[in-house]
């Protein structure tokens, strides 16, 4: 049943996702590897410090791009994020860092400073403060690392619809790995790290975006999107006709 319900997503994505151009992706991830990052974009940390990229980054780090008021995926992609740098096998600070970056410019590090307290309080390990950053900033320095990373994100009312990624980048800024969705595997987190740290640029094989759900606050639960749902399965079901009809033509052929 897992590897049916992991194969639909996949279809879904590959669909769905892969076939839209780059230039005209309006909520999701395109692929920047090997690009850089701006190192000079300036935010306010969460102590109210007005710092640039370049200032905090001298080891191989995750970048998530999240809103820390988000009543959907951004939630537990932080708790995920929070057990997985309890659990890999490297040294917080002396071999990697993490930053988080709200990309709403209405938040505040006021805001940022009450999550990273309920985040930090979830991790076990000696992990020091300055290893994990929560960011704040105004909506050009935003706009300049989300375009930098292929990060495309919609506003909805009071929210946004957005997908749920980890970055690894090296010290000088490369993008070196995605980690897509919110559940992330130590292994995997330490090799993406180890291969920033030299630079190397790696390829996602299976691209499987996780996005917002919506929220419903009368009934404080989270509602799936049935339109996305619905022309998803008939992309599929459209995909699959169309293969028949191909398969069945070229036996008429050879008949």
């Amino acid at each position: 049943m897992k590897f049916l319900r992991s194969l639909f997503f996949l279809l879904i994505f590959n669909l769905s996702y892969l076939s839209i151009p780059a230039s005209e992706i309006e909520v999701g991830i395109d692929e920047k590897l090997g690009n850089y990052i701006p190192m000079e974009a300036v935010f306010q940390t969460s102590k109210g410090d007005t710092v640039s990229l370049k200032d905090i980054v001298d080891k191989p780090f995750l970048l998530a791009l999240v809103y820390y008021e988000c009543p959907g995926i951004c939630s537990p992609l932080l708790t995920e994020l929070s057990w997985v740098v309890d659990k890999v096998q490297l040294e917080p600070l002396e071999d990697f860092n993490v930053i988080t970056i709200s990309f709403d410019p209405r938040e505040t590090p006021e805001v940022a400073a009450k999550w990273k307290k309920n985040y930090f309080n979830s991790i076990r390990r000696n992990f020091p403060d300055e290893a994990w950053t929560f960011l704040t900033g105004d909506s050009l320095n935003i706009a300049k690392v989300t375009e930098a990373v292929g990060f495309y994100y919609k506003p909805t009312q009071d929210d946004f619809l957005h997908a749920g990624a980890l970055i690894a980048i090296s010290p000088e800024g490369k993008i070196s790995r995605y980690i897509f969705g919110s559940t992330y595997n130590p292994f995997d987190v330490k090799m993406a790290l180890i291969d920033a740290g030299s630079g190397k640029t790696n390829p996602t094989v299976a691209k499987v975006l996780q996005f917002c759900f919506s929220y419903d606050p009368d009934g404080r639960s989270y509602t799936l999107n049935i339109t996305r749902i619905i022309g998803s399965i008939m992309m599929i079901i459209v995909g699959v006709f169309l293969t028949v009809l191909l398969i069945k033509k070229r036996k008429d052929s050879k008949n």
